[in-house]
């Protein structure tokens, strides 16, 4: 009994602020680890997903991809579903809109466009978002940087583009920046995955209608099925689970810098799957691209000096001491 009550009594050594801060560097390189994960499996999942837009359908593609998606994650998550507040369901619905709309609004975009102009479009709605969100002028600063970068891979004939498609790529691009917001709500209202999980359900109910009246019998395709599998791997569950993990470390407004990124591997993407050419322009865009996001990344999470905050007892000594 004496050394228990001896043992709480002992106070436990503090965690230095250095090694506080050391923590969460590694925590938030962590989470841009994940971002770029997912920003690479997500592009080259877009290339396969075009590969098999002649036999699916853009439409089909984007319900199959989630359906698997869905159907995967629940599995695996197996969400509780009592005691969630309303609120929370009103989360996870407004993200299933998000996931549903930016992947059909998408998928419509890049059968009329290529993949990269596609993605350079789309990456406008989370850049016009880190500019509206940030805090900081260094994060205003990467976000022009990461602008002039797209806009310079844009500059390729852009304006000779399909004018649908260019107009489904900026729809795109908001309901990106939506489901930035959306995602970073979801994944602070819900453990784990469970809230991406359910919101893949809703996803799925949504775009499951359209995609079996648009595809028909192609989706019970063999090859179909399980290229669309794959899609759904490397586009959905990959992506979207890296991404919730990495914004409940990372401020949205750098994460949206980050997705700047995109178009620079949607070109690689486009030229590794789909044999779509790149150029010293685009090599030149993506560079500032790169450029902008290293910078984006070190200015949020830049940790300022901790305050030493005297506890009670350390107070009472001090008065003491004033007072003798």
């Amino acid at each position: 009994m004496t050394t228990d009550v001896l043992a709480s009594e002992t106070p436990t050594a503090p965690t230095s602020p250095a090694r506080q801060r050391r923590g969460g560097r590694r925590g938030d390189l962590g989470a841009v680890g994940l971002v770029l994960a997912a920003a690479v499996s997500v592009q080259f999942g877009s290339g396969v997903a075009a590969l098999l837009f002649p036999q699916a359908g853009a439409a089909g593609m984007v319900a199959l991809r989630l359906s698997v998606a869905a159907v995967l994650m629940l599995a695996l998550c197996r969400p509780r579903l009592r005691g969630r507040s309303r609120a929370d369901w009103l989360a996870v619905a407004g993200l299933g809109l998000a996931f549903a709309g930016m992947n059909s609004v998408f998928y419509q975009a890049i059968d009329r466009i290529p993949l990269g102009p596609a993605v350079t479009l789309e990456v406008l709605g989370p850049l016009t978002l880190s500019i509206v969100t940030a805090r900081r002028r260094g994060t205003w600063l990467w976000a022009l940087v990461a602008l002039a970068g797209v806009a310079l891979l844009g500059t390729g004939g852009i304006d000779r583009l399909n004018a649908p498609g260019v107009a489904l790529a900026l729809v795109a691009g908001a309901l990106w920046a939506a489901y930035i917001l959306l995602s970073a709500s979801v994944g602070r209202r819900f453990t784990g995955a469970d809230g991406l999980a359910l919101a893949l359900g809703v996803a799925a109910l949504l775009t499951l209608p359209v995609g079996i009246f648009s595809a028909g019998s192609a989706l019970l395709d063999p090859v179909v099925l399980v290229l669309g599998a794959g899609v759904a791997l490397l586009s959905s569950v990959l992506p979207y689970t890296f991404e919730m993990t990495a914004l409940r470390r990372l401020p949205s407004s750098t994460f949206a810098i980050m997705m700047s990124l995109g178009p620079a591997l949607a070109c690689l993407a486009g030229f590794v799957v789909l044999g779509q050419p790149l150029n010293w322009l685009e090599g030149s865009a993506v560079l500032l691209v790169i450029t902008a996001s290293a910078g984006a990344v070190h200015t949020g999470t830049a940790t300022p000096p901790p305050t030493i905050t005297a506890t009670p007892t350390a107070r009472r000594r001090w008065r003491r001491g004033r007072a003798g």
